[in-house]
């Protein structure tokens, strides 16, 4: 098991490597939508304040500035990558109601060599945190940030420049309530993350500059958090989204069974996103706070209000390897809370993935090692979709187990995403996939 030190002396050298960006320190002032809103020091940008009141239309175009790419070279047909835009939609949260939520727009200089309008890929962050900090959009400008009281990392930098060199526009979503100030990130909710997903495609029509149209093929690009966003949106796609062209879908180690993944983290590396999921649960439906009052002591209670600002960086080095034990008055764990409460299941069984078909072809990887996100419940969504005649591509990532439930999990990410991209190209070019459910039984 990595200590401590050793999980710092990785952060460290990942921040000699990319060139740490420090972040200045600030204080509240004004209020409403000129409130300049601190989380753990970092001074969160204007911009993402919501105004009081939102459009009616899903994924209209609430406001839009510049981003300024950190890793930008100019050229004399536009500056590589891209040109990016910061972007405010409006989407529909879990309970019907009307969410602001904030991402990033990248117009590829490279030429979209397909047939066609050029396409658009929306990419679905992985775990970043519950901070407003974290968000996706944030890192594209700072990849790396880190103030002595919060490290944001931008690692899905990498996936959204394979996708630009490829001549695809990518629509960057941060999901609701991260960037966007108004509340707490709702991590994990499958109806909030698949809408936010659908939407950021249809605002990406409406950016200023934009070549992407109603006529564009859309992929989703998705691992860890982002897959069990992108398969939560090519289930939600046909009844929520129906103008949205999906053409396919990358949905890397989904999450699909809350019970089994919140099992699998607690007293892992990322112990701290047990916390961040408790969090979510109770600002999606508040009807489940009493419960929670009543089973977490105060250690537990303070875990949670603590990590409702961490990023990844900081709750490794805060809340590794802690067991929900710790947090709970009669010294059960959360899972086991879970298990005996109805409320609490059945709102976990309402975040299930793999009750409704996907749209169009899914290609669903998942490391056989990996025990973060367990890899049988990921087989498992592939065999549901299977069931209900999806076009599913499964693909299990073999490799062997490195001693650490992190290392299981992220490896694959990075031993898969050149495929993963090239497949969605594929289908974006409008070649056919051929799905592999038949040999499903026999993979592992």
């Amino acid at each position: 098991m990595p200590s401590r030190r050793v999980l710092l002396a990785t952060a460290a050298a990942a921040a000699a490597c990319l060139g740490v960006q420090a972040v200045p320190a600030g204080a509240a002032t004004g209020s409403g939508e000129d409130t300049q809103v601190v989380s753990r020091g970092v001074k969160i940008p204007l911009f993402y304040n919501p105004p009081a009141e939102l459009p009616a239309a899903d994924g209209t175009l609430i406001r839009s500035e510049p981003l300024p790419l950190a890793l930008s070279l100019p050229t004399l047909d536009g500056p590589l990558p891209g040109t990016a835009t910061r972007l405010m939609y409006k989407s529909t949260d879990m309970g019907g109601g009307p969410v602001a939520v904030t991402g990033a727009y990248i117009e590829p200089a490279a030429r979209w060599s397909g047939t066609g309008p050029r396409p658009l890929v929306v990419v679905a962050p992985g775990t970043l945190g519950q901070g407003d900090q974290c968000a996706a959009s944030m890192g594209l400008e700072h990849p790396l940030s880190f103030n002595g009281r919060t490290m944001s990392v931008g690692y899905e930098d990498l996936a959204i420049y394979r996708l630009l060199a490829k001549g695809v526009a990518v629509v960057v979503t941060d999901y609701a309530g991260l960037g966007a100030t108004d509340r707490l990130h709702t991590y994990v909710n499958r109806v909030d993350e698949g809408h936010a997903v659908l939407d950021a495609a249809r605002a990406a029509r409406s950016v200023p500059g934009a070549s992407v149209t109603a006529a564009s093929r859309v992929g989703l690009y998705g691992y860890s958090q982002g897959g069990g966003a992108t398969a939560a949106a090519a289930e939600l796609q046909s009844s929520y989204a129906p103008d949205v062209h999906l053409s396919g879908t990358y949905a890397g180690a989904p999450p699909a069974d809350l019970t089994a993944v919140t099992k699998a983290i607690d007293g892992s590396e990322l112990a701290g996103a047990l916390g961040w999921s408790l969090n979510g649960f109770l600002q999606s439906d508040p009807a489940l706070r009493p419960i929670a009052d009543a089973h977490l002591n105060a250690a537990g209670k303070a875990a949670l209000k603590d990590l409702s600002t961490m990023c990844v960086g900081d709750a490794l080095f805060g809340y590794a390897y802690s067991k929900s034990t710790r947090w709970t008055t009669d010294g059960r764990s959360v899972s086991d809370i879970i298990g005996s409460t109805p409320a609490l299941q059945d709102f976990l069984d309402s975040q299930r993935i793999g009750r409704l078909k996907p749209a169009g072809p899914v290609r669903l990887a998942t490391g056989t090692s990996d025990n973060l996100v367990p890899h049988g419940q990921a087989r498992q969504l592939a065999v549901d979709w299977c069931r209900k005649g999806a076009d599913v591509i499964y693909k299990p990532v073999v490799l062997p187990g490195l001693g650490s439930a992190l290392l299981n999990h992220v490896t694959p990410l990075l031993a898969d995403q050149g495929s993963a991209v090239d497949w969605l190209a594929d289908r974006l070019a409008g070649k056919a996939a051929q799905d592999n459910c038949a040999t499903l039984p026999v993979q592992p």
